[in-house]
């Protein structure tokens, strides 16, 4: 028998789906909690590194935070940057934020366009 992984595509294309999209219905983080600060400042059209937030809230659990945003439906994005220290030149850190359709829908300013 052939290797099942060998019958696939290699187009790179992605399957699509005849199944519609579920509707952007995000669950609102618990008030006065980092991840109700931080969906905020996202809201407010603010992204950030694990670096500024800290900054910002005094806290080092960027991470936790956003897995939790997640969880409750939000689709926080990241963009990779390079940020070389002394320990470790080839450091990538990120910097997250929420797309501006998602802000725009979130404030009635337009559809959510999937």
């Amino acid at each position: 028998m052939t290797n099942p992984d060998s019958r696939q595509a290699s187009s790179g294309f992605k399957q699509t789906s005849f199944l519609p999209e579920p509707d952007f219905n995000p669950i609102y983080p618990s008030p006065n909690t980092l991840p109700a600060r931080c969906l905020a400042l996202m809201l407010n059209a603010q992204s950030f590194t694990h670096p500024e937030f800290e900054a910002i809230t005094g806290s080092w659990r960027l991470s936790a935070v956003i897995f939790t945003l997640k969880e409750l439906g939000w689709p926080v994005e990241s963009l990779d940057l390079s940020a070389p220290s002394p320990e470790c030149p080839t450091r990538t850190i990120s910097r997250y934020f929420l797309p501006p359709k998602i802000i725009q829908a979130v404030f009635g300013g337009g559809d959510y366009d999937k």
